[in-house]
């Protein structure tokens, strides 16, 4: 079979720095895979729903990346399927925060992780989209189902749009990123090959994230809660939390990115990852809080409320204020693909629902 040795920026006729650490040979004529790229702390708990997903597909069309804490092996101690064993990244990183020794939730350490997983997912040429998944997210659709569907569209799923509050919108990151390029939307995306070479090619956007795009405060999020709590309900003048920009990087990175390299418009304007929301409230004040998203476990995952999740054929855009269908090709489709934040009891659910395909019983956990 003929093959092509892939060794820098003269063959790919761009940017490729990051990517001359060595060649790579791909046959030229490999099927187009979907690359499922796991951001996790730890482990992969509903490895055993994935497992049997990516049993009842072709393994010459998809590839397994996970970037979990540095040592984490994927083997048969650490998982319950062969499709995760050494699919973790060699290269992941480790950041220190007050209580935990880990990637943390809302901080650019999860855009940092991210682009080290679209990285060492374009080393494989076959790889035409990758697909961004939480440690809680589960399929809706069988593979073959969700394979056909991304690749069916020549558009990345990105969900974008203009931050009308703009309170997180740092004006020392002018003039590289201008407030008018400032967007938001869901980590949770699905990308072509080239948005995520855009992605890992970026070496201006992502530094100015870094300095100037911050939780406040800089503190484990259990704590933090509870530090608003106190600030909201009594109003002490010690926790002028009004004065810091409470800034989630991964909510604003790969949008306001894809707005400055001008390219904001190719993707389709939304996620192929359903999350519940709820708003939650002071218990004394009464005034909104912040949004939280909802966990789904056993009784959630009914079969009625699953069909709910895979009929809705439209989105609300904030900013426009109004429905937009979503679309692959011109044609209304199903909006989502996945869903979070889902238990380990609502994934047994979901395999018993022979929801990802068929299953032997040995395979759910007791």
């Amino acid at each position: 079979m003929e093959a092509e040795v892939i060794r820098g920026k003269k063959d790919l006729g761009h940017n490729w720095f990051l990517y001359w650490e060595y060649s790579i040979l791909t046959p030229t004529s490999s099927p187009p895979k979907v690359a499922f790229l796991f951001l996790v702390r730890r482990n992969l708990p509903l490895d055993f729903l994935w497992g049997i997903f990516f049993k009842n597909g072709d393994a010459a069309i998809f590839s397994i990346y996970i970037h979990s804490e540095p040592g984490f092996v994927f083997d048969e101690f650490a998982t319950r399927s062969a499709f995760f064993f050494g699919r973790q990244l060699d290269n992941s990183i480790k950041i220190d925060d007050l209580f935990t020794l880990q990637v943390v939730w809302g901080e650019s350490s999860m855009i940092e992780s991210e682009r080290l997983l679209f990285k060492e997912a374009l080393y494989e040429r076959a790889n035409q989209r990758f697909s961004l998944l939480s440690v809680s997210c589960v399929p809706l659709y069988n593979f073959s189902y969700i394979y056909n569907y991304v690749l069916s569209s020549p558009k990345s799923f990105v969900d974008s749009f203009i931050d009308v509050k703009g309170c997180r919108y740092d004006p020392k990151m002018s003039p590289t990123i201008r407030k008018k390029r400032w967007r938001k939307g869901s980590e949770w995306i699905t990308l072509v090959r080239k948005h995520a070479e855009i992605v890992v090619d970026d070496n201006t956007v992502f530094p100015l994230f870094r300095q100037f795009c911050k939780r406040w405060p800089p503190t484990p999020s259990s704590f933090r809660r509870q530090l608003r709590s106190i600030n909201w309900t009594l109003k002490l003048p010690l926790f002028r939390f009004k004065k810091h920009r409470n800034c989630i990087p991964d909510e604003h990175y790969v949008q306001t990115l894809l707005a400055i390299s001008g390219t904001d418009n190719q993707p389709e304007r939304r996620a192929v990852t359903y999350t519940l929301w709820n708003q939650s409230n002071s218990n004394i004040t009464g005034k909104t809080r912040s949004w939280h998203p909802l966990t789904f476990d056993y009784a959630d995952a009914a079969p009625q409320k699953l069909k709910e999740i895979k009929e809705i054929n439209h989105v609300y855009n904030e900013y426009e204020q109004h429905n937009e269908f979503c679309h692959t090709n011109s044609k209304v489709t199903p909006c989502f693909l996945f869903a979070r934040k889902f238990t380990a009891r609502a994934a047994v659910r979901l395999l018993r629902e022979s929801l990802v395909g068929s299953y032997d019983e040995t395979a759910i956990p007791s």
